[in-house]
């Protein structure tokens, strides 16, 4: 068993009120505010042998701005601790690249916190706004709802693969550092459907995605891996690689008609678990703990 779910599951049964715990955003209604928050960690989530400390910062702001647009909502604000052993050098080039990202996605950065450490821990905490949209949840998948994402899926986790086999630079290595998000599409699905739906980002690995929303769902999703969008056809990588923040979404056949872009890869049924090819997989994903 992944030994952040049992922490998660501790957490839950030790709270009085959990009900905010599940998604990768919490929603707080009252102010049509969803909120999400994620670390990364040194050697855990990157490696200054790879990786600048300019690229390093927009992958990290990039990831937790995956999270907002999964939820349906729209990112506005920032806050970003650093701690580290920390120079004028390095602070400079990491926050050119935070600037860089969030220029681009009309972000303002409102705070955050410099610490003395050994290693360097980034942890950001992002805000958005969910007026007029629809938003997800994992437990919105509905029997005969459509599986359907865009992008791909492996390239990251190539680009990484190739990075630690020495190589400096490629397709997937490029991929591995900038990877694309999908602003329109998620924006256009939180705008437009409307049926309950859920989305999240695959920053964890495809098959990740699929397992949480069946797992929340209380539902089967049957995927055809011919179907998966992928450039790299390392099935090991497409399903279980991690870190290509693609959405993956279960909808309404209603809905996903009205959405230009999205590629179905499978359907919901009843039952439970994740089916490839009508075969069921067993949970594999990437362990923050192991």
């Amino acid at each position: 068993m992944n030994r952040e779910f049992e922490f998660l599951k501790i957490i839950s049964n030790t709270l009085t009120n959990p009900s905010f715990l599940g998604d990768d955003c919490a929603y707080l209604d009252e102010y049509k505010l969803a909120i999400s928050k994620d670390c990364l960690v040194e050697d855990v989530h990157f490696s200054f042998s790879f990786m600048t400390p300019y690229e390093i910062a927009r992958k990290a702001v990039l990831v937790n701005i995956s999270d907002i647009l999964a939820s349906g909502a729209k990112p506005n604000y920032i806050l970003i601790g650093l701690s580290g052993k920390l120079d004028e050098k390095f602070i400079k080039e990491f926050y050119l690249g935070i600037n860089d990202v969030i220029e681009k996605y009309n972000i303002k950065l409102i705070g955050g916190d410099l610490v003395k450490g050994d290693k360097l821990s980034i942890s950001i905490t992002i805000l958005g706004d969910y007026k007029n949209r629809n938003v997800s949840s994992r437990k919105n998948a509905k029997i005969d709802y459509i599986v359907a994402t865009i992008g791909e899926f492996g390239s990251s986790a190539k680009g990484l693969e190739d990075l630690k086999n020495g190589l400096k630079d490629n397709y997937f290595i490029q991929y591995h550092k900038n990877p694309p998000l999908f602003e329109e599409i998620t924006s256009k699905i939180a705008t437009t459907v409307k049926n309950p739906y859920a989305m999240m980002d695959s920053s964890d690995g495809l098959f990740d995605c699929l397992y949480q929303i069946a797992l929340k769902s209380k539902v089967r999703l049957d995927i055809d891996y011919n179907l998966i969008p992928k450039k790299n056809d390392d099935r090991n990588l497409v399903l279980f690689g991690g870190e290509d923040y693609c959405p993956v979404v279960c909808l309404s056949k209603e809905d996903f008609n009205k959405i230009d872009g999205l590629i179905k890869i499978g359907i919901v049924k009843e039952g439970k678990g994740v089916y490839i090819d009508n075969k069921k997989a067993e949970y594999r994903g990437f362990k923050h703990f192991e």
